[in-house]
């Protein structure tokens, strides 16, 4: 009996339904979307193979292949032969994003931000429950147990929130759920007649009747119930109430203290992985700049009590025109323009894409990728920079220090003053920024005199060894014990210019590393690094680099934020690197300590391997045949099941010798075995029947073995006349084997069976027989039958187990107990 299609669409969104409670964790509605196309493409495949009349393996297999095509849509490799068709890059990348998970659900709280790693954990577990709900509901005809899986997504947030979870998506997920139990229930009765009253009064189907009104009545009651029952009982609950209208998290699990972190923590990511031991190439980049500055990935300007966060980039496409800087540059900067080719490995792992500051122009990237004039960022909300080669122009900019005493500060009002000053009131810092500017009449000079207060003249030293952060508590701490490495630089610069009133923000990227051949520049994990930037009205962002030079392996300076622990001042060029094998007598002792633990090894932001892989093919070799395997076993057991049936026949009587009386050798005849006769007439019978399934004739179990045979030889074996006459002898050998004393047996039987067969296989097309060959139709409603037959066991043994223990009670055992 063939399930209503509809069922299948009503599984899948009741699926979605289900997956509301997952929208307390996230931010914004990204997983959503992303989450209906994949179930979407799931119900699809699962319609698709239904109606090819698949079976219920095949169904699931068509799932599985729409819940990966799914997936490989919405988070692409960048490897794909078409937008949606897997490679065995695509499963890599899916690997990558499923351990880069691990690390971000240690990183992030409630509410999450649109992170790729964690929407892709949720995308394919609803899929995955999808497929399971549909095998549950369409499947096996068991809707009930459907709730489970659904059941099972409701635990995710109510394991990772410290509280409680909304009612509203519980109650959404509950009505999802009836709607599939209605549906079925209604298929069911629309399937097996008419529904009528005790009166004879015709009902439709849509109408309830006293049993179902009751039924529907008590679900509704018991959801109320239990939903209700927490927010009225002490104690049962950490605060459903008190979370009602309350916004969202602050990215430290506690809800309602203020908004998550933006994007990407990069920070997190920062401090999360300087200590690895293990040098790692991320980039390589060719420049035909003489003395290039870092090599930019990312922003984080967003300034809270937690610290710094990344704020939510937004741009258009790189394809098109990008700005120009040249076309407005101010008198005392010096604009030059550069090309550089990136390529990024397969153990950068992050939508962020490493350019120069300031590119005017892109090739070999597709629009997907977006650029923001803001925060000077190429970013992607579909694609990922591993494995990414591309070219860009760029214009550099240096800024004289005349140039930037002459800025003006750039009006209250204006957006850049108010988004990037902004910042929490902390007494120390702000006594401390009054000391420092005192008596400076310009923004840059209040900028040096705040650059230079991180010298090793007043006591800064660097360490990887200390706590990593950038809230107000991390930045006083640092100030307090002066060791740090580029994360607490960076921020305590930005924090102490912003409070100053100056715009401040801290960039992450890439130092030019120490290793450069011919303009090429290896840049690994350990040259990745955080600076601040400084707003000038009229020019724009300005790099500052407060942390030790000696430190940082490929540090730049420059004439307008020189090496303040250099013994003597730098030369006013461009800029200036400081190789790391060079002798700097600023390192001083602390030089070979430096090269053993402290350096800057900056985010490890890949899977923290070689970018050499090992061969996948052996994988898809295995996979393949297992699949072969897999496929072959209907076919094997078709097989050995008619070797099984054919065998020899029993004679029908057989003449021994036996010794006489007298000596002399008589002979006796032997009737055959009926008992193994009626059973090699039974096979026979048996195999006819499976034979007729291969092929697709019609079977009556309501016939006689002697009408079925009529039939067949006037209908399916009408042009073969030996056929005919054997099926004839098989519905014969068949009747006398189930009515008849003696049975009829003998070889004649298997020869007529082969004569059937060849018939039949005759007249049938070229997929009946391919499908008779390896799918026997016969072998999997066998197994069907039998699935559907345990099934019910398992159901009525779990019933009487049920209404035993109802029965029991332990009164009885009280009575039982006699008296003292």
């Amino acid at each position: 009996m063939t399930p209503h299609r509809n069922i299948g669409f009503v599984a899948a969104a009741a699926t979605l339904l289900a997956s509301a409670p997952l929208s307390a964790i996230f931010e914004r509605w990204t997983w959503l979307i992303q989450a209906a196309i994949v179930v979407a493409v799931v119900a699809g495949a699962a319609a698709l193979s239904r109606l090819g009349r698949a079976p219920l393996w095949g169904q699931l297999l068509a799932m599985l292949a729409g819940l990966t095509l799914g997936l490989t849509w919405v988070f692409p490799g960048g490897t794909e032969a078409l937008a949606f068709v897997p490679t065995p890059a695509t499963f890599g990348h899916f690997g990558d994003l499923l351990q880069a998970s691990l690390q971000d659900m240690r990183t992030y709280g409630v509410k999450v931000p649109d992170v790729d790693s964690l929407l892709f954990l949720a995308v394919l577990g609803i899929g995955a429950v999808a497929v399971v709900v549909d095998v549950l509901a369409v499947g096996l005809r068991r809707p009930a147990l459907a709730g489970l899986p659904m059941l099972a997504i409701y635990s995710v947030p109510v394991a990772v929130y410290l509280d409680s979870v909304p009612a509203t998506p519980f109650v959404v997920g509950a009505c999802g759920y009836l709607w599939l139990l209605v549906t079925d229930n209604v298929d069911r009765v629309r399937r097996f007649g008419r529904r009528f009253t005790g009166e004879g009064r015709d009902v439709d189907v849509w109408e309830a009747s006293p049993l179902a009104a009751a039924g529907r009545r008590l679900a509704v009651v018991g959801v109320a119930v239990a939903v209700a029952l927490p927010l009225a009982v002490p104690g049962m609950t950490g605060g459903l109430m008190n979370n009602v209208g309350a916004g969202p998290g602050d990215g430290t699990g506690r809800p309602g203290q203020g908004g998550g972190p933006g994007r990407i923590d990069l920070f997190a990511a920062l401090s999360g992985q300087l200590n690895q031991s293990e040098e790692v190439e991320l980039v390589k980049v060719s420049t035909n700049e003489p003395s290039p500055f870092y090599l930019r990935l990312g922003v984080v300007d967003e300034l809270r009590p937690s610290g710094f966060q990344a704020r939510v980039p937004s741009g258009g496409p790189v394809t098109r025109a990008l700005p120009d800087p040249g076309d407005r540059a101010p008198r005392g900067v010096e604009q030059r323009r550069y090309r550089a080719t990136v390529e990024v490995t397969k153990s950068l792992n992050m939508p962020l894409m490493p350019v120069y500051a300031e590119p005017v122009d892109t090739d070999d990237l597709s629009g997907n990728w977006l650029y923001d004039p803001n925060q000077q960022i190429v970013f992607s909300n579909r694609e990922n920079a591993r494995g990414k080669r591309y070219s860009f122009e760029y214009v550099r900019s240096t800024f004289s220090p005349s140039a930037l005493r002459a800025a003006p500060t750039p009006p209250a009002e204006s957006a850049v003053m108010r988004q990037q000053t902004s910042r929490p009131s902390v007494a120390a810092v702000e006594d401390l920024v009054r000391k420092l500017v005192s008596g400076r009449q310009n923004d840059y000079d209040k900028v040096r005199a705040i650059y230079e207060y991180f010298s090793v003249e007043n006591g800064f030293s660097y360490s990887l060894s200390t706590r990593n952060g950038s809230s107000g508590e991390d930045i006083t701490d640092f100030l307090a014990t002066k060791v740090g490495y580029c994360q607490q630089y960076a921020a305590a610069m930005a924090w102490l210019v912003r409070a100053a009133g100056v715009p401040a923000r801290v960039a992450v990227g890439f130092t030019n590393g120490g290793r450069a051949d011919g303009g090429t520049y290896v840049l690994t994990n350990r040259n990745l690094h955080a600076w601040t930037e400084v707003y000038f009205g009229g020019i724009g962002w300005v790099p500052f680099d407060a942390t030790p030079a000696a430190a940082v392996t490929g540090s730049v300076r420059s004439s307008w934020a020189p090496d303040t622990d250099a013994p003597e001042e730098i030369s006013p060029s461009a800029g200036t690197t400081a190789a790391p094998g060079a002798t700097d007598p600023s390192a001083g002792p602390q030089q070979p300590e430096r090269e053993e633990r402290d350096i800057d090894q900056g985010l490890a932001l890949g899977d923290g391997g070689r970018a050499q892989q090992n061969p996948v093919w052996p994988w898809w070799l295995a996979g393949a045949l297992a699949l072969l395997a897999l496929l072959a076993v209907p076919a094997l057991r078709r097989s050995t099941l008619r070797r099984r049936r054919v065998r020899t026949a029993a004679p029908t009587a057989t003449a021994v010798t036996v010794p006489g009386q007298r000596g002399g050798p008589r002979e006796i005849v032997v009737g055959a075995d009926a008992d193994a006769v009626r059973a090699d007439a039974h096979a026979a019978w048996d195999e006819l029947l499976d034979t007729l399934v291969d092929f697709h004739v019609r079977v009556d179990r309501t016939e006689t073995p002697r009408a079925t045979a009529e039939r067949l030889s006037r209908e399916a074996l009408a042009e073969d006349a030996g056929a005919a006459t054997g099926v004839r002898l098989l519905g014969r050998a068949e009747e006398r084997a189930r009515y008849a004393r003696d049975p009829l047996g003998g070889a004649e039987l298997h020869p007529a069976l082969r004569s059937v067969r060849g018939a039949l296989a005759a007249r049938a097309d070229r997929r009946t027989r391919l499908l008779a060959a390896l799918l026997p139709p016969s072998v999997l409603a066998r197994w069907r039958t039998a699935a559907a037959e345990r099934s019910a066991r398992m159901v009525t043994t779990t019933g009487r187990a049920r209404q035993r223990m109802l029965r029991w009670s332990p009164r009885r055992l009280l009575a039982g107990r006699p008296a003292r």
